[in-house]
């Protein structure tokens, strides 16, 4: 054993792990790696300052850059926080969507023949609300491919396509925003609904004037434009920007929207367009009245044709369905011609009150005219024109149609029948009525008791006119026939004769039956007087007549029966003329009937009979053969023919018992298909002693009816009962 003490264990166990000391010496030690003076990163040296004048500039230059920027762009900020602005109030003054799918300043006119059928409709026709979605897809992309293809990628306004028009107007000499404009479809609406601002007429501007302004092209217009554009984008989907342009956008023919043009031209609604009609609406947005399919339907089609490549090549056809398409154009549906109205159908616009026409309610008015009755004249008309008259003549005809109440069953106011808005010589031209005005002068005659049998003298007979000289009437033959009848005066349309008897009766007296049975027009007051020296107008000389056919009684020409408002119970309006007072008495109408009836029988009408029906009638030629005319009637139907020029050149070799009865015969020839013979309300005169051409002074006066517009006015004129004498041959311009 062993002196020394044990050394005392630990009372912790022996340390695991090596020290870190003991570690750190033995791993290796790394040398460090001297990096490269190469590439150490030199401190940039300081760039001196420039001094002097460069230095200057310099420092100037970089200051006006740093404050135009500042300049600008806080400027920019505030120019888009204006526009920002201006863009939110207009979102806000935006209407509801379905306020804006009508916009018309006047509501339309449908016209319905004597048996309720649609014929014609005028002014601004909706045919109802469509929208983008439930027209065609042809349609739909024919109007975007034709008017704005990149319709659904701009905000409401293209940069592009208004550089581009522009660089168009420029290069074409115009200035920058004249003719090609550059609009999207959204601006398009900015402008139908006149950037928001209602017609007002209380401010004096008349409906053109405000379109015209809604259409202006200034800078600050189109700037505004534009910003009501970005608005309606935003409050507004596309769809229904495109909604609002096809129900508002002016198609032509009277048509506002897609469903009325749809229903105008083709009969059928928009949802049913195949491709040819969509190209053809898509392409009258361009230029509505010029290219409508009624006005001018080759044009019309030219410029579907355009159209349609358009929608090939953006891809909205195959090549097949536009070969197709090409091959077969849209053609107005036979409805939609029949509809287009013409003249008649201007008559009936002329004949609504001025108070009504403002109006945006839609109006119906139902007419006289027979459609079977119409085509007779026009087809009469035309043949006459293709068979009897030179080709390249420039001469112009009218013809009215009517029964003896002044119902107007036809009217044909020039040769071009498939016309609307043009001037209508039926209505509108005022022509010297030539020998047609002679039945007035027998009627005063037969009135006052005068005789178709009484003999008057054909002789030369000479006036003189006070500051004119002597006046001496000659016969259309230069020849005198001596003593002959009134009747056998008439039938030959002798001038001296009707001038004597006019002078016998008294001109005031002429002119007061003329005047009753219709004639408004100023006339003569001389001696030429019954010779037609006066002027007037188709429509009323072939309603004199009827007055003559319906025994006396004077007429007013009507085509309007009943107008009412679309929807309403109760017309606004019934019909505006027909019979009216009783003008010569009813056996003096019947004597002047069968004097007629010989003008056609036996005299210078010979040429209108037909189918062996009686037929009375009168020709007239002027001086100078510048007006030719015949008006003549069945026991149904009075009918009265105008040939002439519109410049009053003289037609060669043309009488009133020439061209203008062979037009009256064909008309009246279809006219009267199917119908009986019926006989014309006339009597024959009772034989009695003559009278020269006064009554001698021991003859008693000839006998005056009582109770007629004549009677009286010879009270008025003479102060002498029934009972007085005769005017005086030259007294009657008293």
């Amino acid at each position: 054993m062993s002196d020394r003490p044990k050394r005392k264990r630990p009372l912790v166990a022996d340390k695991r792990y090596p020290s870190k000391s003991k570690a750190a010496a033995k791993k290796p030690v790394k040398k460090p790696v001297k990096k490269s003076t190469s590439t150490r990163r030199k401190a940039a040296p300081k760039r001196a300052k420039r001094g002097g004048i460069v230095g200057l500039i310099t420092a100037l230059f970089s200051w006006v850059l740093r404050l135009i920027w500042k300049i600008t762009w806080r400027l920019t900020a505030v120019v888009v926080l204006a526009l920002a602005v201006a863009v939110g109030y207009l979102y806000t003054t935006l209407p509801p969507l379905e306020a804006l799918l009508d916009g018309r300043a006047s509501g339309s006119v449908t016209m319905l023949d004597r048996n309720g059928a649609v014929f014609a409709r005028r002014g601004d026709q909706f045919g109802g609300v469509v929208t983008a979605n439930s027209v065609s897809p042809h349609l739909k992309n024919a109007v975007i491919a034709t008017e704005d293809k990149r319709f659904y990628r701009h905000f409401g306004v293209s940069p592009r396509g208004i550089a581009s028009a522009v660089r168009i107007n420029l290069s074409e000499g115009r200035g920058p925003l004249s003719g090609h404009g550059g609009s999207t479809i959204t601006q398009q609406v900015a402008k139908l609904i006149c950037l928001g601002e209602p017609f007002d007429p209380s401010t004096g501007m008349t409906e053109k004037q405000y379109e015209a302004e809604c259409r202006r092209n200034s800078i600050q217009r189109k700037a505004k434009e534009a910003l009501f554009s970005i608005a309606m984008e935003a409050k507004y989907s596309k769809d229904d920007i495109l909604s609002i342009y096809l129900n508002r956008a002016y198609m032509g023919g009277g048509a506002y929207g897609a469903e009325a043009a749809a229903q105008r031209f083709f009969s059928k609604s928009a949802a049913g367009l195949g491709a040819a009609e969509s190209a053809m609406l898509a392409g009258l947005l361009t230029a509505p009245t010029t290219l409508s399919p009624t006005n001018n339907l080759d044009r019309s089609q030219n410029r579907a044709a355009t159209v349609i490549r358009l929608m090939r090549d953006q891809g909205y056809l195959t090549q097949a369905e536009a070969d197709a398409a090409q091959a077969n154009p849209a053609e107005l549906s036979d409805e939609a011609e029949a509809q287009v109205g013409g003249y008649f159908a201007d008559w009936m616009i002329s004949e609504i009150p001025d108070f009504m026409r403002a109006t945006t309610s839609d109006m119906r008015i139902k007419t006289t005219l027979d459609q079977r009755i119409q085509k007779a004249a026009e087809e009469g008309l035309k043949w006459v024109f293709d068979n009897k008259v030179r080709e390249g003549s420039k001469a112009q005809a009218a013809i009215v149609v009517m029964s003896a109440d002044g119902a107007v069953r036809a009217m044909v106011g020039g040769r071009k029948t498939k016309v609307s808005g043009v001037f209508n010589r039926a209505t509108q031209a005022l022509r010297q009525t030539g020998s047609a005005f002679k039945p007035f002068v027998y009627a005063a005659a037969l009135d006052l008791g005068y005789s178709p049998n009484d003999l008057i003298d054909d002789s030369p007979y000479c006036q003189t006119i006070p500051g004119s000289g002597e006046w001496c009437p000659r016969n259309y033959t230069n020849t005198f026939k001596g003593m002959v009848t009134l009747t056998e005066s008439l039938k030959q349309s002798l001038n001296i004769p009707a001038v004597k008897i006019s002078e016998s009766v008294g001109r005031v007296l002429v002119s007061e039956v003329a005047t009753q049975f219709g004639i408004q027009s100023d006339l003569a007051s001389g001696p030429a007087l019954a010779l037609g020296a006066s002027e007037s107008t188709l429509t009323e000389m072939t309603g004199a007549y009827a007055g003559i056919l319906n025994g006396g009684s004077s007429v007013t020409p009507y085509g309007l029966v009943e107008l009412s408002l679309t929807g309403d119970a109760e017309p606004l309006m019934g019909r505006g003329g027909g019979i009216g007072e009783r003008v010569i008495q009813e056996s003096a109408a019947r004597q002047l009937v069968y004097m007629m009836e010989k003008v056609i029988s036996e005299g210078t009408g010979k040429r209108a009979q037909f189918e062996g029906r009686e037929l009375a009638g009168k020709t007239g030629t002027t001086s100078a053969a510048k007006d030719a005319w015949f008006i003549g009637f069945s026991a149904d139907y009075v009918a009265g023919v105008w040939m002439g020029y519109d410049d009053n050149t003289p037609l060669k070799g043309v009488t009133g018992g020439g061209l203008p009865t062979d037009i009256w015969r064909e008309a009246m020839i279809r006219v009267h298909a199917g119908l009986p013979h019926n006989p014309l309300p006339m009597s024959a005169p009772v034989p009695r002693s003559g009278l020269g051409e006064t009554p001698p002074a021991s003859a008693p006066a000839p006998k005056r009816n009582e109770g007629t517009i004549i009677d009286q006015v010879l009270r008025d004129i003479f102060g002498g009962g029934s009972g007085g004498s005769s005017p005086s041959p030259t007294g009657g311009n008293r």
